[in-house]
């Protein structure tokens, strides 16, 4: 799968922005309801694990800090269909993933879609901004 192309033509769809960093990563930037926005980067990246080529998605929501309250992240991934929660160098990220050989388009479409509306809901729960 050419991720970049894809990407691309998705951003075209829904009236984002993409901007690719390099042959293996690019982002779009989604826009979502009331004029808000969320970045959305995409990698393909090879699983150690399992020894395959994934696609991984992420979004960050906002800088760790001490008093956040890891254990509502945490049951809220339960509720989500895609994504999940996960910190990052220090930043609460919103994350999913798929293997190449299994991954449509449709699905990946629905995963930035998910990836995008959970990360901005909890930016905004966390700190009340629209920063990322």
């Amino acid at each position: 799968m050419d991720l970049n192309a894809f990407m691309e033509s998705y951003a075209e769809e829904i009236g984002g922005t993409y901007s690719e960093y390099d042959i293996r990563t690019s982002i779009i930037i989604v826009p979502l309801p009331d004029e808000r926005f969320q970045t959305v980067l995409g990698k393909l990246k090879h699983s150690p694990r399992y020894d395959r080529l994934g696609i991984e998605f992420s979004s960050k929501v906002c800088q760790f800090e001490d008093g956040l309250d890891l254990k509502l992240l945490l049951s809220e991934n339960a509720n989500l269909n895609h994504a999940k929660f996960a910190i990052v160098e220090d930043f609460i990220h919103v994350e999913a993933s798929s293997f190449v050989e299994s991954a449509t388009e449709e699905l990946l479409k629905e995963i930035i879609q998910e990836v995008a509306n959970v990360a901005d809901e909890y930016e905004f729960k966390l700190t009340g901004a629209d920063v990322h």
